[in-house]
C-alpha cells in the first residue's frame, strides 16, 4: 500500500502556535515555548512531512524556524500575501489562526514550494544589523524632516537625537565592517563586489547579508528575486507595458542608488543606460534595465569568485 503523503501548516502568533495536517485535517494548537516546541519537531517527525509551511511574520517565526530546521524537517518560510491570495482563491475569506493553519497545510500540498536552508547564525546577525542599520537612517531621516518645523522648546531634544542616532549608525557600521573583515568568505565577497565601479560599502554589505542566492542561481532567477524582472501584461491582443513585480525591497533599495552611481563610473552600464535613452527608453524605464543588467553582471562575477575587470563582452549580458 502507498504511503499517503502528508502536509503541514503552522500559523505563529506571539503566545501560541496553530498547527494543522493535510488532508487529515487534524488540528492543534501549543504554547510558543522552546519546550513545546521541541516537542512539536519530534511529533512531525514521526508523521514524516513533505512539506512544513510557515509565514513570515515580521520575526516571530524565527525561533520555531531554526527548531524545525534543526530537526531535519523540510521547512519553506512563505510570503503571507501568497497565501492569502491562495485562501481567496480558494473562496476562504475568514481569517482566523486555526483557519490560516489549515490554508498553509492546503497551499504546501497544492503549491509545493521549494524547500531552501535556513541562514546560518552568523547569516541572520548580518541580516539583523543591516536591519538595524535601515532603520537608524530611516529615524535620522525623520527627525531632521522634523527639524525645520520644530519650536524653540524641542529643537533642542530633536538635535540631541539625531546625534544620538548617528553615534548609533557609526557603531552599528563599524561591527558590519569587523564581521565582513573577520570572515574571510564574506571577506572574499565584499572584495569581489566592491570591485564593480558603482558598488559601495552598503551595497556589498546588503547584497552579502540578504541575497545569499547571489552567483548561486541564473541570472534569470536573481533578477526574479530581487524583483527587477520585468513581467508581461498581454491579453489576446492587448500587449500591456511590462512591469516589475515583488521581490526584496532592501536589496531593490540598495542596488538603485548603486545603479544611479554605475550610470557615471561604470563603462559597461553607463553605455547600455545611454543607449536606451538614446533610443527613446524613458529614464524610470532605463534605470531599471540598468538595474537589472548590473545585478546580472555581479551574479556572474560572484559565480567565479574573481574581481571584475572591464571587458567589452560583459556589456552584452542581458
Amino acid at each position: 500500500m502507498e504511503k499517503k503523503e502528508v502536509f503541514v501548516g503552522i500559523d505563529i502568533s506571539k503566545d501560541h502556535l496553530d498547527i494543522a495536517i493535510y488532508p487529515d485535517e487534524k488540528a492543534w494548537q501549543i504554547t510558543n515555548d522552546e519546550k513545546s516546541i521541541q516537542k512539536l519537531c519530534q511529533d512531525l517527525l514521526s508523521l514524516n512531512p513533505q512539506r512544513v509551511v510557515v509565514e513570515a511574520s515580521g520575526g516571530l517565526e524565527t525561533a520555531v524556524a531554526i527548531e524545525l530546521s534543526k530537526a531535519g524537517l523540510p521547512l519553506v518560510i512563505i510570503n503571507p500575501r501568497q497565501v492569502r491570495d491562495f485562501a481567496k482563491a480558494t473562496g476562504t475569506l475568514a481569517k482566523a489562526d486555526h483557519i490560516d493553519a489549515r490554508i498553509l497545510a492546503k497551499f504546501a500540498e497544492a503549491i509545493r514550494p521549494e524547500v531552501r536552508p535556513l541562514p546560518d547564525e552568523a547569516q541572520r546577525e548580518l541580516e539583523g544589523l543591516m536591519s538595524r542599520r535601515s532603520q537608524l537612517i530611516t529615524m535620522i531621516t525623520a527627525e531632521k524632516n522634523r527639524l525645520p518645523k520644530a519650536s524653540k522648546a524641542v529643537v533642542g531634544g530633536v538635535k540631541k537625537h539625531i546625534r544620538w542616532l548617528e553615534k548609533q549608525l557609526a557603531m552599528v557600521d563599524k561591527e558590519l565592517s569587523k564581521r565582513i573583515q573577520s570572515n574571510k568568505a564574506w571577506k572574499k565577497d565584499d572584495e569581489v563586489l566592491r570591485s564593480v565601479p558603482g558598488v559601495g560599502p552598503v551595497t556589498s554589505r546588503c547584497l552579502l547579508s540578504n541575497l545569499p542566492e547571489l552567483g548561486k542561481v541564473s541570472g534569470k532567477k536573481i533578477a526574479a528575486l530581487v524583483g527587477v524582472a520585468p513581467f508581461n501584461c498581454d491579453s489576446g491582443k492587448f500587449k500591456g507595458r511590462r512591469r516589475i513585480w515583488g521581490g526584496r525591497s532592501n536589496v531593490r533599495s540598495a542596488l538603485f542608488m548603486s545603479t544611479f552611481a554605475a550610470t557615471r563610473c561604470n563603462p559597461v552600464i553607463r553605455s547600455f543606460f545611454l543607449r536606451l535613452i538614446n533610443s527613446g527608453k524613458p529614464y524610470k524605464v532605463a534605470l531599471v534595465a540598468c538595474m537589472r543588467k548590473l545585478l546580472v553582471l555581479l551574479n556572474a562575477i560572484m559565480a567565479t569568485k574573481q574581481p571584475w575587470k572591464y571587458n567589452h563582452g560583459l556589456s552584452q549580458i542581458q
